[in-house]
């Protein structure tokens, strides 16, 4: 290990993702930057997963822990983080093996950033198709390597960047030291409260490097998923990410009233199954004036719009 390098701390979360498990953390233990530490954080699986963490000995860090879901194990992860560097891995997906070389020459490069980003490629995780890339700025032809300070559109109520998923977020310790931990009712809410609190903390950069494989294949949790059980638990993450945001950041207001009509678009229109997520529009409605709710509620129609979707991935051939 070199010690003039910064140490980065690669935190894995996993739960009952035995099966793919062991490629997610050779992946982080073959980069070929050196200075690096391994966190494999288990949600309480039930399958062999505790095995396979237990097989890799002193080459991790194992923080074995009950099932508390997706915010839950970022807390845990970086509770016993020592990096300057943090980068995130879901246990179904893999880093290309430069990754944290690249991310590392970012951060030296912009002393100023407190995050880097980067899209994800979409692979079958049983056919190895590449299936598409991850989408940051739908509204331009391309994604582009740029600097991004967003704190002020955040402000203003709207931002045209959709930040990637977990295994695509990279941070400063300095910046998660101001979210972490953080409300672990946000359960698969969770990577939206970081990256946009993040976006409003600090400037950042997003690299246009694919630097993640993300696996895609019937377990996923959002990508590619549709039907109303996925739009509902989107919508349930929606809105309990805007009241958290919103408690937390109150200059975040207009946007967070963005955020929740997205969600409550859906309930809008179908029954609120889930106690808690009633509890929470409830709440957020408690806090906000007459003029505020009418307004929600005509964006929630709007974003009810079928022929309106915003594309967020490409396809990719495989030549």
């Amino acid at each position: 290990m070199t010690n003039d390098k910064c140490l980065v701390s690669i935190i894995i979360n996993n739960y009952n993702y035995g099966h793919f498990l062991s490629y997610a953390i050779d992946s982080a233990l073959n980069q070929t930057y050196d200075s690096i530490e391994v966190i494999v954080v288990d949600d309480g699986s039930t399958d062999n997963s505790p095995e396979i963490i237990a097989n890799y000995g002193d080459k991790i860090v194992p923080v074995l822990k009950e099932n508390g879901d997706h915010a839950s194990t970022f807390n845990a992860g970086f509770a016993v983080a020592k990096g300057n560097i943090i980068c995130c891995l879901d246990a179904d997906d893999k880093f290309v093996l430069d990754k944290v070389s690249q991310i590392v020459e970012v951060f030296n490069s912009h002393s100023e950033i407190g995050w880097c980003f980067h899209p994800l490629q979409l692979i079958n995780s049983e056919t190895k198709e590449i299936l598409g890339v991850t989408r940051a700025f739908p509204n331009l032809p391309e994604d582009i390597s740029t600097f991004c300070d967003m704190r002020s559109q955040l402000k203003q109520g709207r931002i045209a960047f959709y930040p990637p998923s977990t295994s695509a977020l990279c941070f400063r310790r300095s910046l998660l030291e101001q979210i972490l931990p953080m409300p672990e009712i946000l359960k698969q809410a969770a990577d939206r409260y970081l990256t946009y609190s993040s976006l409003f903390l600090s400037p950042g950069f997003f690299l246009n490097q694919e630097l993640t494989l993300q696996g895609i294949h019937n377990s996923n949790d959002g990508t590619f998923q549709k039907g109303d059980k996925f739009r509902e638990k989107k919508a349930r993450n929606q809105v309990v990410a805007a009241y958290l945001l919103r408690s937390k950041f109150t200059q975040l207001t207009k946007f967070t009233h963005r955020l929740f009509a997205r969600g409550f678009s859906y309930f809008l229109f179908n029954e609120i199954t889930e106690k808690k997520a009633k509890e929470f529009i409830n709440d957020y409605q408690k806090t906000i004036t007459l003029v505020e709710k009418i307004k929600i509620t005509l964006m929630a129609v709007y974003y009810n719009r079928p022929w309106k979707r915003v594309e967020l991935y490409t396809k990719k051939n495989n030549t």
